[in-house]
Formats: C-alpha cells, sequence, structure tokens
C-alpha cells in the first residue's frame, strides 16, 4: 500500500477550518477514498487532555515558552500514535492546524524565535511537514464576529487582543509567501 497524504488547513479564529473539514470530510466519504479527519491540538487522547490544558481558562495562563513545549508534547502524542500510523495504512490524513499554527501563535504572535519553533519540531518530528496546507485567509474582524456564537469554553485565544489576531494573519500570509510549493491561500 502507498503511502498516505497529509493535508493540513490553517487559519486565524473564526476562518471557517472548522466547516471545510466537515465538506471535505462528505467528499472523501462520498469518494471513497481512505482517510481520518484529526485536529491540534488534540486527535489523540493524550494530546486532547493537553488540548484542554492549552484552549481553556485566562488568556495569560501560559508563559509563551510553556505553551510552546505544551503544544509541541501534544503533537508528538498526536502524530506518533494517530498520524503516522495512518499515513502507513495509505490514509489521507486532514488536520485542522499543525506546526504552522505554533509558527504563528507562539512564534509571531507572542515572540517565540522562528529557530527555536523549528529546531523543537526538528528534535521531535524530524522533517514531517504537510504534503500540502490550505491557509483560509479573514480578516479578523469578521473572523473573530464569527466565534462569538460559538458554545463551549474553549475561547482562550479568541480572548487575545486584537493585534495578536492581526499579527496571526500577517503570519499565516507570511508562511504562504515563503513556502509557496506547500501552501495555498
Amino acid at each position: 500500500m502507498s503511502a498516505g497524504k497529509f493535508i493540513t488547513l490553517e487559519g486565524g479564529e473564526g476562518s471557517g477550518k472548522s466547516t471545510q473539514v466537515t465538506l471535505l470530510k462528505a467528499a472523501l466519504e462520498k469518494s471513497g477514498i481512505p482517510h481520518i479527519i484529526t485536529r491540534e491540538p488534540g486527535g489523540e487522547e493524550g494530546a486532547e487532555a493537553i488540548r484542554q490544558l492549552l484552549v481553556t481558562g485566562d488568556k495569560n495562563r501560559w508563559d509563551p515558552l510553556a505553551e510552546t513545549l505544551l503544544f509541541s508534547a501534544a503533537r508528538v502524542q498526536h502524530v506518533e500514535r494517530l498520524i503516522k500510523p495512518s499515513l502507513a495504512q495509505g490514509k489521507l490524513v486532514l488536520c485542522d492546524r499543525f506546526v504552522d499554527s505554533t509558527r504563528v501563535y507562539q512564534g509571531i504572535g507572542k515572540g517565540i524565535s522562528a529557530a527555536y519553533i523549528d529546531a523543537l519540531h526538528a528534535m521531535t518530528l524530524g522533517n514531517l511537514m504537510p504534503d500540502a496546507t490550505f491557509i483560509l485567509d479573514i480578516d479578523p474582524v469578521i473572523g473573530l464576529a464569527r466565534t462569538k456564537g460559538r458554545q463551549g469554553n474553549e475561547t482562550r485565544f479568541e480572548e487575545m487582543e486584537f493585534a495578536f489576531h492581526q499579527q496571526v494573519r500577517a503570519g499565516f500570509l507570511a508562511i504562504a509567501r515563503n513556502e509557496p510549493a506547500r501552501c495555498h491561500v
């Protein structure tokens, strides 16, 4: 069986990633393409436990470095226990967020150096990167307005200052400019 493909969706809050994942899931099922749908942080039991630490609570709950390390720990669990085995089975892996979110949110948004984030990723996951990334671009004013109607308590990032969300958008667009072979806006 051939190796699967790894595709990620990225974008700021309220950009429509979850909606697009749901639509893509239906299309993949209709086409009979073997796949899994997953998310970060999360996607696997241990990573889902870490998710609750990261997406709930006060917006200033974590020091930026501690937050980066928690995302990395969740990602290692997710990759080793779900993503790599699924790719080895020839499945298409469609993931809502991956390392680009860390590069943007904790890197550009919170000041952790790109060199540190890239080195951490290389030390923990080697050269694993998505085969393709779709960046859903949206003005943060519109995206944040969309999040207002959400249910639940996973609102830690939505509560960040508006300037942070502007940096997030600019960061995703910069990644797309710098990696046009992989990233599509």
